[in-house]
């Protein structure tokens, strides 16, 4: 039995927690030119949900999402934004909690703090894909990743915080530089590009999206690509580490 959810059901008063407000992270990972995103599914429901969680009444609100953050990724020091509050009254429904509490064998009485009312806090994170531990919790069947073209369906308005989130990445990508956090350390110009594409869902052109990437002065190439003959060989580049976005939670 998960130690942490069960204090949670057992404390029927919400003590020592933040009053309806919560946490929800939408955590984008690259792979294999996709855009993916980590999500949970709860045990013996068929509920998917992003990793979320609630605000001790001694926490900052941001430290409660790293926490969660940490604890399904095994990462630390990853670019984390907060992008958007959630809080109409439509997004209400006890049921998910509910069922998933009643899927351990914990019937809730209906005045339990965990099925009123809640506003969340929506935070989006970049994560490079090859370093993140997918880690699901005891109350959870999987923590794994999902490209944003093959979504399952979420509970309560989780699409929706998804939506919101690649919304403002889209906005945010020349203003921020925040896809450079999505990249392994060593990639091609074309990777990049790809990144780009993916994100925005547009194709670019080849020679300006370089010429743009170069004139912002913060790529390093370090070596060739050997892969054929030495005119098939794609720079190499990396990011000049003090020239890189920091987390803005």
């Amino acid at each position: 039995m998960n130690k942490e959810f069960h204090q949670l059901e057992n404390n029927i008063a919400g003590e020592g927690f933040l009053p309806g407000l919560a946490v929800d992270t939408v955590i984008f990972g690259f792979h294999d030119n996709q855009l993916k995103v980590l999500l949970l599914a709860y045990k013996n429901t068929g509920l998917y949900a992003l990793p979320g969680g609630f605000i001790h009444d001694n926490e900052d609100v941001n430290e409660a999402a790293r926490r969660v953050l940490q604890s399904r990724t095994a990462l630390t020091n990853i670019y984390l934004e907060q992008f958007y509050v959630f809080g109409n009254y439509s997004r209400y429904d006890p049921g998910p909690l509910k069922a998933i509490m009643q899927a351990r064998g914990y019937n809730p009485p209906a005045d339990h703090w965990l099925l009123k009312r809640f506003i969340s806090v929506g935070y989006y994170a970049l994560v490079d894909f090859t370093r993140a531990i997918p880690t699901p919790d005891e109350i959870s069947d999987s923590c794994d990743w999902y490209s944003l073209n093959e979504l399952p369906a979420l509970m309560q308005d989780h699409q929706q915080i998804i939506n919101k989130a690649l919304e403002t990445l889209q906005n945010e990508l020349d203003q921020k530089l925040i896809g450079f956090n999505l990249m392994t350390e060593e990639f091609t110009m074309g990777d990049l590009q790809s990144l780009y594409e993916t994100i925005l869902n547009k194709k670019l052109i080849r020679a300006a999206f370089q010429r743009k990437m170069l004139g912002l002065g913060i790529l390093e190439r370090v070596a060739k690509k050997w892969t054929g003959g030495a005119h098939k060989a794609p720079y190499l580049y990396k990011f000049v580490s003090n020239r890189l976005p920091a987390d803005n939670s």
